[in-house]
């Protein structure tokens, strides 16, 4: 697959030019070769066709479905890079009715913010959400913050499970204020939780680096009962997902969803509320 590579402070990132909107490559100068992100050979059929993952990350409408979620991103798409700031243009999807697009800016040494946007492209109003899905190397682990907000009666966090979610499965690793799920090549079944993160961030660690997501969390109703963080996994992979509001987006209107990437060099880090508090947010990273 070919990519364009853009060094941004101490990262290096690589865009995805003949398909997309998709990000292929992250990982810092140090560790030229060490891609955070996964590369997939999984497809999907549709009634659109075949759609492949490819891997990487990418930028979907949620909630989802089958084909509009899946719709095809194998042609070329328009890169442009100016002042610092990359811009990748998707093709006009005419049977969703949207456009994607997706922007890189510098947001200090170790980080960049990465806009996600979607454009009403047809004739009346569509209701969605931006849906931001990163996959990632395979066998490292996710990290879901899931605080408490305060103190009462009432419950005051959420979580989503899928039918194929197994409670039991030892991928899945709650503590008090975290929930972790490991990638495991040897663990054939899918899993897949979601959850209103609290603070809004959410993290994969793997072979030394650490990349965490930072987002801003907005009022409104969220898909997926709820969720503005997801993640899924299987033998091959693990998406780490954001995801905004529900929209609704009239023509000509754009939704758009903000991560902050951070990438720090961690060489050892394990699925542990005492682990995390040790060795990220004591060091000033998300939370």
């Amino acid at each position: 697959m070919k990519t364009k590579e853009f060094i941004i402070g101490n990262l290096i990132l690589g865009a995805a030019t003949d398909i997309g909107p998709r990000i292929l490559k992250l990982t810092v100068r140090e560790r030229p070769d060490a891609n955070l992100f996964g590369a997939v050979d999984l497809s999907i059929d549709t009634s659109d066709g075949l759609w492949r993952i490819y891997g990487g990350h990418r930028l979907w409408t949620s909630p989802e479905a089958n084909p509009r979620s899946y719709s095809m991103d194998d042609r070329p798409v328009r890169i442009e890079e100016k002042g610092g700031v990359v811009r990748i243009y998707g093709n006009p999807e005419t049977q969703n009715n949207v456009q994607k697009e997706i922007e890189i800016r510098p947001a200090g040494k170790d980080a960049v913010e990465v806009a996600h946007r979607i454009r009403n492209t047809g004739r009346w109003t569509i209701r969605l959400a931006c849906w931001a899905l990163s996959v990632m190397k395979a066998g490292g682990f996710a990290v879901v913050p899931v605080k408490a907000g305060g103190e009462g009666l009432l419950p005051d966090r959420r979580l989503s499970l899928w039918p194929y979610t197994d409670l039991s499965d030892k991928r899945l690793v709650m503590e008090k204020d975290f929930i972790f799920l490991k990638q495991d090549v040897k663990s054939r079944d899918p899993i897949k939780i979601g959850a209103m993160a609290y603070p809004a961030w959410t993290a994969y660690w793997v072979d030394g680096l650490l990349f965490a997501k930072q987002f801003v969390q907005e009022k409104g109703d969220y898909p997926d009962f709820g969720c503005n963080v997801e993640v899924y996994t299987n033998s091959a992979m693990l998406e780490l997902e954001t995801v905004g509001p529900l929209k609704n987006l009239e023509p000509g209107c754009v939704a758009e969803h903000i991560e902050t990437w951070t990438v720090k060099e961690i060489p050892s880090l394990s699925p542990s509320q005492k682990d995390v508090e040790e060795k990220i947010l004591k060091k000033g990273l998300p939370g």
